[in-house]
């Protein structure tokens, strides 16, 4: 007798609408820069339950919401689950699904060199494998890195975020390092949660246009559109000897750790696409030379929904897999915010109809939060507000209240009709 397995939630042929908490943790400082932990500016150790009944409120039925791990870790061999025991519990009793975001961005502070440390692949996998010990019979999906490209490009090329290297080897030190973890975490995960487990891949589109065949930059655009998918690449075993970037790899990794990579690959339940309309598609400009970055940034195009389509659609055919819009937004007034959801949602369902596999979208954030620039200020957080959300964050002397706008009338609407999108 043959038994089929039970469809998982992607595969019911809904499209799933759901939210995110902004969770970036940067927790190292040193003169000039602050820690960053977006849910100390937004509140959110403190205010977590009446975030999250904010989210089911306006009818989410998934919410990407990561952990701290420095908090979690506070020393090596230490572990503090007390907060996250409790944040989790609220979350559920929302009736919501999380996607847990087991890293975005930040390591432990004990962790000397952070992501460029050789210990690294193995203290990542043994957080995973301790969160899905304690959290596996009741959270099943999982994100085990968040954006590596953009890690590897903050820590790794821009010099801008710890460890801060630069070039194109820090670039491959970093990936190399996350793409051993990321795998580690993975497998350590499934072999924990089973069958159950879904592991929603995640990286940002990161597309570039202009004068990108002048003389002058015809290498760096190729090496760049290559280089946003080298992750991904890594982990699920894409990259052998012809891979376009294999010499850039060295001698970070070696042949026999491709084979290991090929050997170990892990693959995307969903691939998770980041797309921001205003700052995923990059300029290149004829004459004009940019860094790359926050530092010496190329100037950005807003190609809206086209620019939308076409990351879904490479991500897809890339990674043969069902793509998830798993952040947009656009910062700016609320009839901005209220027009880019319909016109992005508008797209989802118009892709649907012609029968690609897209099977949830998540708007990105649920209320605003403040600009990483945060770091390099002395400056009240209030200066670095970036208005993003279905919910404004509000000074007041009981704290930041959530103040529900006209974009979260206008989501609760879409999620009541989800069956039509």
């Amino acid at each position: 007798m043959t038994t089929t397995q039970p469809r998982r939630w992607f595969q019911d042929g809904r499209l799933h609408l759901g939210l995110g908490i902004e969770d970036t943790f940067v927790p190292q400082s040193r003169p000039g820069e602050r820690a960053i932990d977006e849910y100390e500016l937004t509140e959110h150790y403190e205010r977590f339950a009446e975030d999250f009944a904010l989210a089911a409120g306006v009818g989410a039925s998934v919410l990407r919401w990561g952990v701290p791990w420095y908090r979690v870790a506070p020393a090596e061999g230490e572990w503090d689950w007390a907060w996250t025991d409790r944040a989790i519990e609220a979350l559920l009793a929302q009736g919501l699904r999380p996607i847990v975001d087991l890293l975005h961005y930040g390591t432990p502070l004990w962790l000397e060199d952070q992501f460029a440390n050789p210990a690294y692949p193995r203290h990542v996998e043994e957080y995973a494998r301790r969160f899905a010990e304690r959290y596996g019979g009741r959270v099943f999906d999982y994100t085990p890195v968040n954006e590596p490209v953009i890690h590897a490009l903050f820590c790794g090329e821009y010099g801008y975020w710890p460890p801060y290297l630069e070039g194109a080897e820090g670039f491959a030190r970093i990936a190399a390092n996350l793409a051993r973890g990321f795998v580690r975490s993975q497998r350590a995960i499934a072999e924990v949660v089973g069958e159950r487990a879904v592991f929603v891949h995640v990286d940002a589109a990161v597309s570039f246009v202009g004068d990108d065949d002048a003389p002058e930059h015809r290498a760096e655009a190729e090496r760049l559109r290559h280089q946003v998918h080298l992750v991904e690449d890594l982990v699920t075993g894409r990259v052998d000897a012809d891979h376009p970037l294999r010499d850039r790899l060295a001698p970070a990794v070696t042949d026999e750790e491709l084979e290991w990579f090929r050997a170990h690959a892990v693959r995307p339940d969903v691939m998770g696409v980041n797309y921001y309309p205003r700052h995923s598609t990059e300029l290149f400009e004829a004459g004009v030379h940019h860094g790359g970055g926050f530092a010496d940034p190329r100037p950005s195009i807003d190609r809206g929904v086209a620019g939308l389509r076409e990351a879904l659609e490479s991500f897809a055919r890339r990674y043969g897999a069902p793509v998830m819009v798993t952040e947009t937004c656009v910062t700016g007034s609320v009839e901005e915010r209220v027009a880019w959801l319909e016109d992005s949602l508008g797209l989802v369902a118009r892709m649907r109809a012609e029968g690609a596999d897209v099977v949830g979208y998540v708007w990105w954030p649920l209320f605003d939060m403040y600009e990483w620039t945060w770091r390099h200020t002395d400056a009240p957080r209030a200066d670095h507000l970036l208005t993003m959300g279905l919910h404004d964050l509000v000074e007041s002397p009981a704290g930041l209240l959530r103040a529900a706008n006209p974009v979260a009338d206008r989501f609760r609407r879409f999620a009541a009709d989800a069956a039509s999108l």
